[in-house]
């Protein structure tokens, strides 16, 4: 069975930068956690990745907040996750957007050539983790892919909960939710 794992966007501006909140930072043990479960090979890792222009694009325009600024501290991996990351020798995907563009050669080439699970990890649950797991389930359409409650989160606890239920919604399984 080829299982893999994909980190979303667990980086220092959505932790304790720019856009961070509380109790995101509870995410990082279990996270690191299970990406050592995967091991080498079968780990993933995206980047929200934005410019100095950043402002003037149109998610800029609608969230006016300077974060991920390629090379920047808060573009960089969180913690205890980022030491995970490279012990593993995770892949990684700088996105542009919320959802990665699989049809991109850079993305396309990183990216497993089958795949029977993947489960999702990390920030935003109801932006950029709910996104990918639109965009993965539609490149690997025969996949399981599952979402660990416990290992996602958001600024707002209402739109998680919402988030999860959208995700089920979508035939993602959801695991550990708090029902």
């Amino acid at each position: 069975m080829q299982r893999y794992l994909f980190v979303i966007d667990y980086q220092n501006d959505f932790v304790d930068g720019a856009l961070g909140f509380p109790g995101a930072e509870h995410l990082d043990g279990p996270i690191a956690e299970k990406i050592r479960a995967y091991g080498k090979g079968r780990v993933y890792f995206t980047r929200d990745t934005h410019f100095p222009n950043y402002l003037t694009t149109r998610e800029g325009r609608n969230l006016p907040v300077a974060h991920c600024l390629e090379g920047s501290r808060g573009w960089q991996l969180y913690g205890q996750t980022a030491q995970a990351l490279a012990e593993v020798e995770a892949r990684g995907i700088n996105k542009l957007s919320f959802g990665m563009d699989v049809s991109h050669p850079s993305v396309a080439a990183v990216l497993p050539e089958h795949a029977d699970q993947i489960e999702l990890v990390g920030l935003v649950s109801n932006i950029c983790l709910l996104s990918n797991a639109v965009v993965l389930q539609s490149r690997y359409p025969e996949a399981v892919i599952v979402v660990d409650a416990a290992c996602t989160a958001s600024f707002d606890k209402a739109l998680n909960e919402k988030a999860l239920d959208v995700l089920e919604g979508l035939q993602v399984t959801v695991l550990g939710r708090d029902r």
